[in-house]
């Protein structure tokens, strides 16, 4: 607007404040001595902001091969309840114990809270423990870890992390000298001829299995899934989106089947290497009826032995989930008659299933997996693709002086090995990475009296809002196996004589 136009209009800035001014007065003017007016208020009351919860918490269990008739000299080390496991092997300690007959790693994967403040004393909650103190380690010697992680409320990126605290020589020995002549630096040999494997150990069974199922020969995998009434909204949902996603990591020459069941069982989609028209078949499920284990078993081996396309030789798989109860006897039966036909069977107990039933039903325990919710279903299937498809990871190997400078800064860990990229750690679910050293047994006398001394630790942050984690392992804000009441303060392996 121009400066003609202003004049002509003839508001000044304080004329308009003034004649505002006028108005309200006059305003407040007209309402005295009334008694009531139009009125209305909303409100919104009892705001309340609680931040959330990044707790991590540990369990382990450790493994000592020292060779047979040793449990007094074991004992004598410190481990008063160790336990003899035949052929040389020993049980040193894991926490928290199994019930009567359970296996630690049954336990471990089982419908267990770990993240209830009643589990605290039974786990590695911020103080830290030493996984072994062994003093008279011989070539030919190993021992090994499973940490068990469990990430409580909110999901996480974890790295795993340590360091070696100490690497000593000890003084040589005669045989050292001969072996090596005069060293004065006082370093150990040690580390530099312990060897080391680091793993995702995805059934917990303390075991490095490398290769999977579907390696050595082709693949036929039949997901029988349970459809029945219980299964109705977010099971049926959750169900359609993990077994999708494991079909979507197969590839030519492996095959796949989609099986349902309720009261009865059909063959939704022969095996085929469309994986596509499985996808489809999956997603076409609806729930309703009873559950008949038994009939899906039938009907999945009826499949893997005698489809249209059925391989003999392949590897056969069923992947069998069900969230209720069933005919113990004939599903039994029918899955006895599956697996001595050579067919691998994996159950899925969801929820309130018969998870006894279903471990009974499975080709060993540790292929029966438990999924407490159905959000835990991506989890289940994706660790069971990664035992089929592709064995376990190899995470670090080769000798512990090289694996700890690779943990000095932390090594990234994958928590769903099956997705492309690093995920981060599901919130209120199990993993293991399996930790084993080994002196090998060509190792001559130059390690005579060397000892070495070792952290081992898990980090955790927090994975919203965090495109770019990094890693700030300092050996004290992270849940550690270490240091703890060893007399050193920390993990050590010695070799005196």
């Amino acid at each position: 607007m121009s400066k003609d136009t202003n004049d002509k209009i003839g508001l000044s800035r304080r004329k308009v404040l003034a004649g505002l001014g006028a108005v309200g007065v006059a305003s407040a003017g007209a309402g005295l001595g009334t008694t009531a007016y139009f009125n209305d208020t909303e409100s919104f009351d009892g705001n309340t902001l609680t931040a959330g919860e990044l707790d991590l918490k540990l369990d382990y269990k450790s493994t000592y091969f020292g060779g047979p008739g040793r449990l007094d000299d074991i004992e004598a080390m410190g481990y008063p309840d160790v336990e003899d496991l035949g052929d040389g092997r020993y049980l040193l300690d894991q926490t928290p114990a199994p019930g009567e007959g359970q296996s630690w790693e049954d336990y471990v994967t089982g419908e267990i809270d770990f993240c209830s403040p009643a589990m605290d004393e039974f786990l590695v909650n911020g103080d830290g423990i030493p996984v072994f103190t062994l003093d008279d380690v011989k070539p030919g010697d190993s021992g090994e870890v499973t940490i068990s992680i469990h990430i409580c409320d909110n999901p996480a990126y974890l790295y795993l992390a340590g360091e070696l605290t100490e690497n000593l020589e000890n003084g040589q020995s005669e045989p050292e000298l001969d072996a090596e002549g005069e060293d004065t630096d006082g370093i150990g040999e040690l580390a530099d001829f312990i060897d080391v494997c680091v793993w995702y150990d995805e059934d917990c069974d303390n075991v490095y299995e490398p290769t999977g199922t579907g390696q050595q020969q082709e693949l036929e995998v039949a997901l029988v899934s349970d459809v029945s009434g219980s299964m109705g909204g977010a099971p049926l949902s959750a169900l359609k989106t993990a077994a999708t996603s494991f079909v979507g990591n197969l590839s030519s020459p492996d095959e796949a089947a989609a099986i349902s069941f309720n009261s009865g069982a059909s063959t939704d989609q022969e095996l085929t290497t469309n994986y596509q028209a499985v996808q489809n078949a999956i997603n076409n499920y609806t729930a309703g009826g009873g559950t008949s284990i038994a009939a899906g078993i039938i009907e999945g081996e009826d499949e893997l032995l005698n489809g249209t396309i059925a391989t003999p030789g392949a590897s056969k798989v069923m992947i069998l989930l069900s969230d209720g109860q069933s005919n113990e006897t004939a599903a039994t039966d029918a899955a006895t008659d599956a697996k001595n036909n050579g067919i691998r069977i994996f159950t899925i107990a969801l929820g309130n299933a018969d998870t006894g039933l279903l471990e009974s039903v499975a080709s060993s325990s540790d292929d029966a997996f438990v999924a407490p919710d159905p959000a835990d279903l991506d989890t289940v299937y994706a660790e069971i693709a990664q035992i089929v498809l592709a064995g376990e990871q190899k995470i670090l190997s080769g000798t512990m002086s090289e694996v700890f400078d690779a943990l000095a800064d932390g090594e990234a860990l994958d928590g769903n090995r099956q997705e492309e990229g690093r995920q981060p750690y599901p919130g209120a679910t199990t993993q293991c990475i399996g930790f084993e050293w080994t002196l090998p047994a060509d190792v001559g006398n130059e390690i005579q009296t060397d000892s070495v001394s070792f952290d081992l630790a898990v980090y955790a942050e927090q994975s919203r809002h965090n495109d770019d984690p990094q890693v700030a392992f300092n050996g004290t804000d992270v849940n550690s196996t270490s240091p703890g009441p060893a007399p050193n303060g920390t993990d050590n392996v010695s070799n005196p004589n």
